[in-house]
Formats: C-alpha cells, structure tokens, sequence
C-alpha cells in the first residue's frame, strides 16, 4: 500500500492571493458541486506526514488558510456533537494511506468533475453533458489553487491498478472506492457510497469528496 512520502517541510503558510484568484475559486466550487452532497475542504499542512493534516480538515478542526470558501453542509449539524467528523469515519493516521492510491494530475481533474453527478438515478452523468468542457474547466481551477507540484490521492479501488483511471467514462456510479464514511444512521439517512480526492503541497491538503445518502 501506498505511504505518505516525506515531503518538503512546511513554509509558514501559502502566498497571499488576490480577491479575483478566491472569487474564480469560490464559484467554481459553487458551480461544480453545490448542487451535490459533497465536501470541500482545504487545511494547513503542518506535518510531514499529510495524513495527520487530512483529518484535522475532516473533523473540521482547521480553517481555510486562506480563507475561502469551501462545501459542508453537515458542519453545523447538531450529529457532530456525537460523530465529531460526520458522515466521515476517518481511520487513524498511521492507517488512513493504505485506504488512498495515487493519481496523475489528468485523472483528478475527472474524479473531481464527476463529483457533479449523482449517486442515485443520475439522468445525465457528466461524459454526456453539454457542458463537459465547462465542468472540467472549473475542476481544473480548483486543483490549481495547488500548484503544479501538487500530488494526488484518492479512494477510488481503480488507481490501484493504474494512476490514470478514467473517470468520465466510468462515471460517479461505476466508480468504486474504499469507504471513508461512517455507517451511522442519522435522522433517517443512509450513507452508501464515497469518493475522495485528496491534494497534497507543502503547505495544504485539499479535501473533495462526493457522497451517497438515501
């Protein structure tokens, strides 16, 4: 199973951006994935081994550095007083690697446009949709608030055979993956299926996650 490969240590926090680069960011992530249940989240990298950095941002125990905008419907939820990390069931650090595989750059721009799609009876998953370029082009904004040396993982069971799975052509349903999700059954909600995509630079995680309820 993949490790969390030492990276350069941590500088004291990102460059400062502009209000244009947050607000392209912002609505990017509002056009591609506000109208799924999905989460999005970034954190300071503070360890050498991301893994710890990863979960602080799931249980929500660490701003944007930035302080942009994110996805999480489920941050104010009075379930959480419970499940700190709801609906994810993060495991420990030292195990939370072996649950990811890598991913080439090309390959997480897709995984995170079909993130717009629907778990359960989507109509139109996103290879076919008229806007396929247009979704794509906000996925690749996101990731380049990352940088070009940015490194990628995800939970989809795909990459573990190969770093550049194709996504759009599987589609969110024909994807699996290792669950990251808790099985607690809250307020009539089931949650059934997950998939994660993790970026990783020396000063941030980035957090995307697309998740199945019924």
């Amino acid at each position: 199973m993949p490790q969390p490969a030492p990276g350069p240590a941590p500088r004291t926090g990102p460059e400062p951006l502009d209000a244009h680069g947050a607000g392209a960011w912002n609505a990017a992530a509002l056009r591609l994935l506000g109208d799924t249940y999905t989460f999005v989240a970034t954190g300071p990298r503070r360890h050498g081994d991301w893994a710890h950095d990863v979960r602080a941002v799931l249980y929500r125990s660490v701003p944007d550095p930035r302080g942009w905008q994110g996805l999480d419907a489920d941050r104010t939820g009075p379930v959480r007083r419970t499940w700190p990390a709801y609906p994810f069931d993060p495991p420990d650090a030292a195990d939370l690697a072996g649950r990811l595989y890598p991913l080439a750059g090309p390959a997480a721009v897709a995984a995170l446009a079909v993130m717009a799609e629907e778990w359960q009876s989507e109509p139109a998953p996103v290879r076919s949709r008229p806007d396929r370029d247009a979704l794509l082009a906000d996925a690749r904004t996101l990731l380049e608030r990352y940088g070009p040396g940015a490194r990628y993982w995800t939970n989809a069971t795909a990459a573990a055979r190969d770093p550049a799975p194709d996504f759009l052509a599987a589609g969110l349903r024909g994807t699996e993956s290792r669950g990251f999700l808790t099985s607690a059954y809250v307020n009539g909600l089931d949650l059934f299926g997950d998939l994660g995509l993790i970026a990783v630079t020396a000063d941030e995680v980035g957090v995307f996650w697309s998740i199945g309820a019924y």
